[in-house]
This record gives C-alpha cells, structure tokens and sequence, in this order.
C-alpha cells in the first residue's frame, strides 16, 4: 500500500512539473494574425448556405482591419469586389465587427497589425464553398497556396502607424486603393516597397503608401505554417473618414 502511494505521489509530482514546464513554454517569436476556429471566427461566421440562397454565385472581396492585441478587428474596410458580390460583401462588412483573431506576436510579444485578406465564395456542384485567404497577392489566390502574407506591426520598433489619407489634396472624398509590392525576408524585416498601380491614378495615393509603409517592421510571411521571406503584393485601401 505504501509502494502504491509512493508511486501516486511520484506520479503527481511529475505531471505537477510536465503541466508547469509547458506554462511556462515560451511563445514563438513570431505569428501571424489567424482567423482561428472557434464561433467568432470569421470563416464559422459568414453563413454560406444563406448566401446562395440569396442568389450570390461566384464572387470575391478585398479586405483589411487593424487585428488588436485581444483579437479584435476594427477600422474594417472592403474593396474590389468582384461584379455580382454584393450579398457577399454586405455579409462580410456585418460580420467582420463580431468576428475574433487569434492575435499576432512579434519577437514573442502580442501586437496589433495590419489583417487582411481575401474572401472568396463560390458553387461547386450545388453547394456553396467558402474561403478565405490571409493574402491579396493575384498569383498565390489562383494557387489556392498555403500562405499568409506579412503583416505590418503597430509598435514595437515598427515604424507603421496605419494608413493616413492624404489630406489636402482632393477636393472631394475618394477611395483609392494601391497595390504595393513588398520584399520582406524571413524576420521581418522590409527589404524593397514599391508601387505597381494605383486607382485613381496621380491622387497621391501611391506616395502616401510608401510614406505609410516606410519604416514598418512585419511578422513575416508564413508557407506551410512557417515563417519564410515573400515578395508579394499588398492592396491597401485610403478612405476619407472625415
């Protein structure tokens, strides 16, 4: 009996050590903002049945939003959607304010950073498909590949403070979107920013992205569930909030 409660307390004490040891398991240097998979993610949230049966076939939309430290998503903007998107886009601009992340961290610290995506809807043999992709870049959506583009970091030695509208230089409210090209090596660092096209063109929206982007430090891209160096594209959106 005395062997038996020794080996209990051996038992305990060891499971006691293994649950602290992992407690105290630090966290990875760097992880993107993820969609997660729980009821307030954003892929459990947008109801794919009631858009088809809304009449949305084939569509897509751009998006981004600041993901905050506790995983929520504001300052939500859309843009280019696809013709015929519509009940999509107004389904995603409902839910994006509800919708929860797992948050980013950056040199193994949770920070706040520029999300955003792409979501695609379509039917496939009578029934809708819904997905969604951590990335805007034009060649890795056709490939459908496993990958989640860097995202700028709020804070931390970061130079990124968000998208500023170029004030003073349009005499009514446009929205201008940029694509912005962008190297950025496996630890985040920015290696090249350019831009490839911007609408409307000559509304200085091409240089407030690069003044936007200069400096910004990024969790970098992740393929595969690694973190690996890109050169991909960014669609950043300019709305006047005035």
């Amino acid at each position: 009996m005395r062997s038996i409660l020794r080996f209990s307390a051996i038992a305990l004490l060891i499971s006691l050590m293994l649950g602290a040891a992992h407690a105290q398991a630090p966290r990875p240097r760097f992880r993107p903002a993820l969609l997660g998979s729980g009821p307030e993610s954003l892929i459990n949230r947008i109801n794919a049945e009631e858009l088809m049966k809304k009449g949305q076939q084939d569509g897509a939309v751009m998006f981004s939003s600041l993901a905050a430290k506790d995983g929520r998503l504001v300052q939500s903007r859309l843009y280019r959607p696809m013709p015929g998107s519509d009940a999509l886009q107004e389904e995603l601009r409902r839910q994006l304010d509800q919708t929860k992340v797992v948050p980013a961290l950056y040199n193994h610290q949770a920070v706040d950073v520029l999300f955003y995506g792409t979501v695609v809807f379509s039917i496939v043999n009578q029934k809708p498909r819904l997905r969604i992709f951590l990335h805007q870049d034009p060649l890795e959506l056709k490939k459908e590949s496993d990958f989640i583009g860097p995202q700028p970091v709020f804070g931390a030695d970061s130079n990124f403070v968000g998208l500023r509208y170029p004030q003073g230089e349009h005499p009514v409210p446009v929205t201008g979107v940029v694509d912005l090209g962008v190297r950025v090596d496996g630890e985040g660092a920015l290696q090249e920013l350019r831009v490839i096209a911007e609408e409307p063109p000559l509304l200085s929206f091409g240089n407030a992205a690069l003044a936007d982007f200069d400096g910004a430090k990024f969790v970098p891209a992740f393929r595969d569930g690694d973190p690996d160096a890109s050169n991909t594209v960014i669609a950043v959106c300019y709305e006047n909030e005035d």
